[in-house]
């Protein structure tokens, strides 16, 4: 697949490694709808890109039907979606305050894993529909933590060790249906969140990196996802994006 002229949904594309996503497609020529819960950021993105933004909530099996029905009728159907819509959370499992809130732990999981798992299911529905033999692709995002979790991560790094899991499994299963599917674990990137540390804080992360020694930038993550969007034989991988970061 070339991404000019691809049809593509990214969640979470207001900010973040989403965002940045959204606008390397666009600017390679693919037409783009951004899924995200805060509509005023997603739009003003959008419009700086050319993108289509829609207000959807990936938790919500109604929410994303709508959201769905809205691009294909707008772009005329789905060949690839990036899912970049998520949540970090830190709390450890017995902490000051007593034991880990278990609404804090589902809730990690409910946006992370079922929602990257609501909107996929949905869209490869629809690249099914599409003529070929390689209909669409799929890229989520998992973590590091999902294989190098840290104190406080239980949930986070759960959520995305789920992610991780089921990416050889939906490729198998999607086979038949000509969808490819891969993930990406990116390390440590200089995301909104991270560029709001004080600059020591960001400092001593980027020192933990092999090499080189510094935040990961969104572009790279974005790059990935369109390496792997025009490999048509890279399928059923979970890409560790993170300069060599294993952490203690």
């Amino acid at each position: 697949m070339e991404l000019k002229d691809l049809r593509v949904l990214v969640t979470g594309g207001a900010s973040g490694l989403g965002a940045a996503t959204a606008q390397f497609l666009a600017q390679s020529g693919a037409q783009v709808v951004i899924f995200d819960r805060d509509l005023a950021g997603a739009q003003a993105h959008g419009a700086q890109i050319g993108a289509q933004a829609v207000a959807v909530d990936v938790t919500s099996e109604q929410s994303v039907a709508e959201g769905i029905a809205q691009a294909v009728s707008g772009m005329g159907g789905i060949d690839a979606l990036v899912n970049c819509a998520g949540i970090a959370t830190g709390e450890r499992v017995v902490g000051r305050e007593g034991p880990h809130q278990l609404a804090s732990f589902e809730r990690t999981i409910d946006i992370n894993l079922i929602g990257t798992f609501n909107v996929l299911r949905l869209a490869a529905a629809e690249m099914a529909k599409n003529s070929g033999t390689e209909r669409g692709v799929i890229v989520n995002t998992a973590s590091i933590a999902a294989f190098d979790g840290q104190k406080g991560q239980a949930a986070y790094a759960a959520s995305k060790a789920g992610i991780a899991g089921m990416t050889l499994p939906l490729a198998r299963d999607l086979a038949s249906q000509g969808v490819r599917v891969c993930a990406i674990a990116p390390g440590i990137f200089a995301t909104p969140m991270l560029k709001g540390l004080p600059a020591e804080v960001q400092e001593s992360l980027a020192a933990e990196v092999t090499f080189p020694k510094r935040l990961g930038d969104p572009v790279e993550y974005a790059r990935l996802v369109g390496f792997i969007i025009e490999n048509g034989y890279l399928n059923g991988e979970v890409i560790r994006l993170d300069g060599a970061l294993r952490m203690r």
